[in-house]
């Protein structure tokens, strides 16, 4: 069998249906770590899903629904998770949404939502998580936050406000637990062609009448020098190392995979 580096431990990934999440979720599985898959999605497919990882990678996953934005909800996420798994010693905070929008017409409702789900939820999880990994004496805590916590881009306001603060939370649990065996670091992706990238690409081409391909090259042209996505995998990967004795003493860091956007 492969080298299973995170056999027995468990993580939870939220956001982890679709995109970075589910990325991140398989390469987890695939260094032997169970899992705690959250989302939102079709429950049969969502199931179906779980079966596929748990078969592939031999490993127990356990689905848990919660809607990020109330913190009520992300207790019992934790409570079920603790109770299926007695204790979660990888937290993977991915979930997000993104709105666009002037900041003079940007719906004061979208703002709260994203602040709750792109950084309070991460408070949450982390403060529920945290008392396991102490007694323990060992925990992950990977924040995905975005190349949008290092630098900003116009008509983001609440997503670049969200993401700038995780990395500052970053840093404090980081802090916080630098005498122990427990981590805390962010990754900064750029461009992932993930759903809402793909919102984002359906606009661009309808706005400028171009095709799909012309609409990607257009927007990772803007931002992106190496001209490619980053994918899922790749930031799967990292997170793999980010869990492991070789990135004991990596803390507080907010590790951008951009394609040398913020080199610029």
């Amino acid at each position: 069998m492969q080298n299973r580096p995170l056999s027995g431990k468990t993580a939870l990934v939220t956001g982890s249906t679709s995109g970075i999440g589910l990325g991140i979720a398989h390469s987890l599985a695939q260094a032997g770590a169970n899992l705690v898959i959250n989302g939102f999605g079709d429950r049969a497919a969502i199931d179906t899903l779980c079966q596929e990882i748990a078969q592939k990678h031999q490993v127990r996953i356990f689905y848990h629904g919660a809607d990020l934005s109330h913190a009520e909800e992300i207790n019992d996420l934790m409570i079920a998770s603790s109770r299926e798994f007695s204790g979660l010693d990888i937290v993977v905070n991915n979930a997000g949404i993104q709105h666009v929008a002037p900041i003079e017409s940007f719906p004061p409702e979208k703002w709260d939502a994203i602040l709750a789900i792109n950084l309070t939820s991460a408070f949450h999880t982390t403060r529920l998580a945290l008392p396991w990994m102490r007694e323990q004496n060992w925990g992950r805590i990977v924040n995905v936050a975005s190349v949008h916590g290092l630098v900003a881009s116009a008509q983001k306001s609440a997503y670049v406000a969200a993401k700038h603060g995780l990395i500052g939370l970053t840093k404090t649990i980081a802090l916080e637990t630098a005498q122990s065996k427990i981590t805390c670091n962010a990754i900064c992706p750029g461009f992932v062609l993930t759903p809402l990238v793909q919102k984002q690409l359906d606009a661009r081409a309808a706005q400028l009448d171009i095709s799909d391909i012309e609409a990607k090259h257009s927007l990772l042209a803007e931002k992106q020098p190496s001209g490619n996505f980053v994918t899922p995998e790749q930031l799967g990967a990292l997170t793999v190392f980010l869990c492991s004795e070789a990135a004991q003493e990596i803390r507080g860091a907010a590790w951008n995979m951009d394609g040398a956007w913020v080199a610029q």
